[in-house]
């Protein structure tokens, strides 16, 4: 089934405004947005598009994949994805949760509790 071209531009540009949100909201905190440097984290941002979602950034980029995948209609873009959400669960998100939890300890864990990874 192919999708219409406009389909697939409506569903990036909401990926690509999920993650530019994500990054406005670190930015306006004054923490880092480099994710190679979670314990630099100096604020525990959970106002805003990280009261919805704890990887508005990562989000952000699995729906613009999707969006590309269906553009194409190719069906190894969209298996893809599956792929890049369990890479970066694996080695990036699970190492900042617990740099998070060692640096922000009962809040960070509270806000695990009320917000999900993903969706």
């Amino acid at each position: 089934m192919a999708f219409p071209d406009g389909f697939s531009a409506i569903l990036f540009a909401a990926g690509l405004f999920v993650g530019v949100r994500g990054s406005i909201t670190f930015r306006r905190s004054d923490t880092t947005v480099d994710p190679r440097t979670p314990e630099q984290t100096s604020t525990l941002v959970t106002s805003g598009i990280y009261s919805f979602t704890r990887n508005p950034m990562y989000l952000g980029l699995m729906i613009m994949m999707i969006a590309w995948g269906l553009y194409l209609t190719n069906v190894f873009s969209i298996a893809f994805v599956a792929v890049y959400v369990l890479y970066i669960t694996r080695f990036q998100i699970k190492p900042e949760e617990a740099a998070l939890e060692s640096l922000f300890g009962e809040d960070y864990t509270a806000y695990k509790g009320r917000v999900r990874r993903w969706l």
